[in-house]
């Protein structure tokens, strides 16, 4: 069907891996003193806050330990979360030590918390974390870009259409993702910077 093909591409076009490393790339650019020198940042910064959880969550459905790679069984994300909380905070350690700027810094720890909210409300209830990275990403791009970016919010709403519409979610599941994406992010990012 049409609608599950569009709204499969939507997941993994959006997926968290994706829109986390793509966030921690225009932020290392945005603050860094040379183009070069943000982009290896925001790969580091990524790595460690993508690409290492993405990469232990794929291990885990090659072994048949989780159901895919979205984890749609809310009871198999505790792992996946806490394995990338400590990835986070390794990140954030090497960031630090290679002088990373704040606002790189800031995204990481917001990360790093949204990660342990997630854990905490997936222990029993399925909330959407795609769509409470996508609200994240956007409000924090937001903030260091400007709020002329709002006009790029129905990707938020469209990522909670895509995980509707494939039945891995509830429009309650989406929605308090992606207050709580936004406020955690915003939060901890607005205080930080």
């Amino acid at each position: 069907m049409i609608v599950q093909r569009i709204a499969r591409g939507v997941t993994e076009v959006l997926a968290p891996a994706v829109l986390v490393s793509v966030l921690l790339v225009l932020l290392a650019v945005h603050g860094a003193p040379s183009v070069g020198r943000g982009l290896l940042l925001g790969v580091v910064a990524a790595v460690f806050e993508s690409v290492l959880p993405f990469l232990y969550i794929l291990r885990g459905v090659r072994r048949g330990e989780l159901t895919d790679r979205h984890v749609g069984d809310h009871r198999q994300r505790r792992g996946p979360l806490l394995v990338g909380l400590v990835s986070v905070a390794v990140g954030f350690v090497v960031l630090v030590g290679l002088d990373a700027q704040q606002e790189l810094l800031a995204a990481v720890v917001a990360g790093g918390v949204g990660l342990v909210v997630a854990a905490v409300v997936n222990h029993w209830w399925k909330m959407s974390i795609h769509t409470a990275v996508a609200a994240g990403a956007l409000v924090i791009l937001m903030l260091v870009y400007g709020w002329l970016l709002i006009v790029t919010a129905p990707l938020v709403g469209l990522v909670g259409w895509s995980r509707v519409a494939l039945k891995d979610h509830t429009v309650a599941q989406v929605v308090v993702g992606a207050v709580v994406g936004a406020v955690v992010a915003g939060g901890v990012f607005s205080a930080l910077r």
